[in-house]
């Protein structure tokens, strides 16, 4: 029997409480599946920052790059800022095991509105470059608390970088049905990173023959995903551009509750993270409502990684017979809780 070892990184908010509903439902499918899933679960939260100091302990890291895959909740807290605790839990992992391709399907699942004319046409793959650029954290503040403070962030784009994120997108888009790829930048305005971003986006592109292209500047990129959702497919972005454009696609697929993420190493030589987009939600925590539809299509998008592309499929079955049958927490409309949709897609399996 295979047998995977899975680091589960609950963290804040919500994502205890989805996460222990993702770990309960791949327990369930891997019964079914015949194969074997070992959790260690972390407690790397912002009540451990505010009790030692610290997100990750000492030699965190080495010990979370022993596992065959990371399955991560949420980081966030009203009562520590926000660039802490990134920078103290998500991002150290992200950079630190260089999950450089960042992967965010959206689509309408059956049964649930979009709320935007031609919401059906959805069905797209932004990929976020995840190690670099706008998230470097290349920068500083000078002359603090002074009429003359000066504060710098950034934005480092390196060939390396940019390529690789590139070869991944072509290689993903080739696979997909439609085999068509939208380069998203800003060059007209950042002349040099983004504009490098171009160049090697078509130094590459005589490569992948099969794959059409074509390049929209992230604030037209916005009105074509309202307006003409079919005319995209697979979009290739920067950190920060992929990042806003996947939460505008999780709201018009429906809710941010449906939204998974892959964060990955595509040479395996670390492990990858997967977890929901959500957030961590604190306006809700603890009232048991939170949806766990997107941990569990992260926890499909997890199992693919694996090698277990069957009980991927079968789990995202289970997910589409629970949304079609309008199963829904409130963000969807519905009146059902955690445990009644995680009941539902135990059911289904």
């Amino acid at each position: 029997m295979k047998s995977y070892r899975i680091a589960s990184i609950p963290g804040d908010g919500i994502g205890k409480e989805v996460i222990a509903a993702g770990v309960e439902v791949l327990q369930a499918l891997a019964k079914l599946e015949a194969f074997q899933l070992d959790f260690e679960h972390f407690d790397w939260s912002s009540e451990r920052f505010l009790r030692t100091g610290a997100y990750i302990p000492d030699g965190g890291l080495e010990k979370l790059r022993t596992f065959d895959a990371i399955f991560f909740g949420a980081v966030g807290s009203p009562d520590v800022p926000d660039h802490v605790s990134l920078w103290g839990l998500r991002l150290p992992i992200c950079q630190g095991f260089d999950q450089y391709a960042n992967v965010r399907p959206s689509r309408v699942l059956p049964g649930i509105d979009s709320k935007l004319k031609g919401g059906k046409e959805i069905d797209w793959v932004i990929i976020r470059e995840n190690s670099e650029g706008e998230y470097s954290g290349s920068g500083g503040r000078v002359h603090k608390g002074l009429p003359e403070e000066l504060a710098t962030e950034t934005s480092v784009f390196t060939r390396v970088g940019i390529e690789r994120i590139h070869r991944f997108a072509f290689e993903l888009a080739r696979k997909r049905p439609r085999k068509h790829l939208t380069l998203v930048t800003k060059s007209n305005a950042q002349r040099h990173g983004m504009v490098l971003w171009d160049e090697i986006f078509f130094e590459l592109k005589p490569r992948y023959p099969e794959v059409q292209t074509n390049r929209v500047l992230v604030d037209a990129v916005t009105t074509q995903m309202v307006l003409k959702p079919g005319s995209l497919d697979t979009i290739v972005a920067s950190n920060l551009h992929a990042d806003i454009l996947s939460d505008l696609a999780a709201a018009l697929s429906g809710s941010l509750g449906i939204a998974p993420t892959a964060n990955l190493n595509p040479e395996r030589k670390f492990p990858s993270m997967f977890e929901p987009i959500h957030g961590s939600a604190f306006d809700i925590t603890g009232k048991g409502v939170a949806n766990p539809i997107a941990t569990f299509w992260t926890a499909s998008m997890m199992l693919e990684h694996l090698g277990e592309p069957k009980a991927a499929a079968r789990l995202m079955k289970a997910i589409e017979r629970t949304t079609e049958e309008q199963v829904f927490t409130p963000d969807l409309g519905g009146v059902h809780d955690t445990r009644a949709v995680t009941s539902a897609v135990q059911r289904a399996l």
